[in-house]
């Protein structure tokens, strides 16, 4: 099964390849857990993985098909009607074909000699992305392994512009100026941790991130921003860059675009827009005017791995005027010589903070071929309406608190167990004890220090009546926890 002669010939190598890719898929057929998760600890997991990666012999076709077996069945389901806790999607067939065929390539997209048509379709698949954005012919982009490098990408890029621009100085060549300890970046109190992380790790510390209070359904208050911004000036302060969110991960907000951009202009400040959740309403003509104003940012992260159902790594980081790529560029004569701009041979490594990169344009391209615009649509429009509908249930529901009504496909609430000074702990109790029965994998946060549970839809599968007997087992669940103490 598993078995290959180091010495096979090449025609004995493409059958041994037909084997392993059906094998394998038999083998998920079958062990894949029939419930969200076994709900084994970490501990009981670990006892079944060794300890020798490497032995001396190679494993029987038995020992590899049963150590796949044990990851298999000690998996998370993504795709089972009660696993909605995180942005983690079923990934769509078509994706997972492709995923084959670019692993099967290895193509490495640094250089145009290793990756010749995937350089040309990544172009070309980023320039129409671009399009779709709003932005103009002057843009240009680049597929990262997520939300966090995007958001990285365009704070480093707003970092060394403004500091080019203020001071003429090139971090590039000679690393920070003593000035940039005054440089802030804007965003809600809401927006991802990344922010901060990324702050850190450009050398500005998390210090230099000011978060602007949200109004009650989570979006940046511009008033807010503008009173931020004005206080500024007295204490020596310099706006770097402005960071909205186009769909945050607990509540799907979206910041209110078109306010923010004017604001960021009147500032002279970079717009980076964390679209990495929403970003997927382009695609859907009955919500994409929840994203007007998202033409207007500098640069922007959208995530093909979460409302659009690619395998991870799947994601785009896209950038308003392309030549400020150049404050990322490097060549390396073996990569990218000069001569080979010149000689109009494209090398993506200059467009990417990463070298050895994946072919991962190639699955997104061929799922939109295989859903067409329409079906593409449909799916979010019903991600969307579970969450909505579920959002129905919760509201009707006396075992339960809504927090706010959503506006993606996230909904936050909380189980009101009989003692109410016990809800932050019982509500921390409910979800974990979900999760080690095996029985749903919810998700979980603090909301202004208050403890809730969430759903992340986003599997357009699933029906109504699988969300109403989801939330039934939750409250099933909340109501045996009410009865003994947390002790137990």
């Amino acid at each position: 099964m598993f078995e290959t002669d180091f010495v096979t010939s090449r025609d004995q190598n493409k059958q041994t390849f037909r084997t392993l890719i059906a094998e394998a898929a038999k083998l998920i057929g079958e062990a894949f857990p029939e419930q969200p998760y076994l709900g084994r600890s970490a501990t009981s997991l670990a006892q079944s993985v060794g300890s020798d990666f490497l032995s001396r012999q190679r494993a029987s076709e038995e020992e590899i098909s049963q150590t796949l077996r044990t990851i298999v069945m000690n998996s998370v389901s993504v795709s089972h009607p009660y696993t909605a806790a995180h942005l983690h999607c079923p990934p769509l067939l078509a994706a997972l074909a492709a995923e084959v065929v670019i692993s099967t390539l290895n193509q490495s997209m640094d250089s145009f000699d290793q990756a010749p048509i995937a350089t040309v379709v990544e172009q070309k698949m980023v320039r129409w992305l671009c399009d779709k954005a709003g932005f103009l012919s002057s843009a240009n982009g680049t597929f990262t392994t997520g939300g966090s490098q995007s958001n990285f990408m365009g704070l480093l890029l707003a970092r060394d512009a403004f500091i080019q621009r203020a001071w003429g100085w090139s971090v590039q060549k000679c690393g920070l100026p003593p000035d940039a300890r005054n440089l802030r970046i804007l965003c809600s109190d809401v927006a991802h941790f990344t922010v901060e992380r990324s702050a850190a790790q450009l050398g500005l510390g998390t210090d230099s991130v000011v978060r602007i209070d949200t109004d009650d359904r989570f979006r940046m208050k511009v008033s807010s921003l503008r009173s931020a911004l004005n206080s500024f000036s007295a204490q020596g302060l310099l706006p770097m860059a402005i960071v909205a969110t186009a769909g945050t991960t607990d509540f799907g907000s979206i910041d209110p675009l078109p306010e923010i951009a004017s604001v960021a202009r009147e500032a002279k400040c970079w717009l980076h827009i964390d679209a990495a959740y929403g970003g997927a309403l382009l695609f859907s003509p009955q919500h994409q005017a929840k994203l007007v104003g998202l033409e207007s940012a500098d640069s922007l992260a959208i995530d093909f791995h979460k409302l659009l159902w690619q395998p991870i790594p799947c994601s785009a980081f896209l950038l308003r005027d392309n030549a400020n790529f150049e404050f990322i560029k490097f060549h390396a004569d073996y990569l990218n010589p000069d001569f080979h701009e010149g000689e109009g041979i494209p090398n993506l490594v200059s467009t990417s903070l990463l070298t050895s990169r994946r072919f991962d344009a190639l699955k997104l391209w061929i799922s939109f071929q295989s859903l067409g615009s329409e079906k593409l649509a449909a799916m979010i429009d019903r991600t969307l309406a579970l969450a909505a509908f579920a959002a129905k249930v919760i509201r009707t529901s006396p075992h339960l608190e809504l927090m706010c009504d959503p506006h993606l496909s996230t909904v936050v609430f909380r189980y009101l167990p009989k003692i109410p000074t016990d809800v932050d702990s019982i509500n921390a109790r409910l979800r974990q004890a979900l999760f080690d029965q095996g029985l749903a994998v919810i998700g979980h946060t603090r909301v202004r220090n208050r403890q809730f549970l969430k759903f992340t839809f986003l599997n357009p599968t699933v029906d109504d009546m699988e969300v109403k007997n989801l939330i039934q087992i939750i409250v099933q669940q909340g109501q045996k926890l009410d009865m003994r103490p947390a002790s137990a």
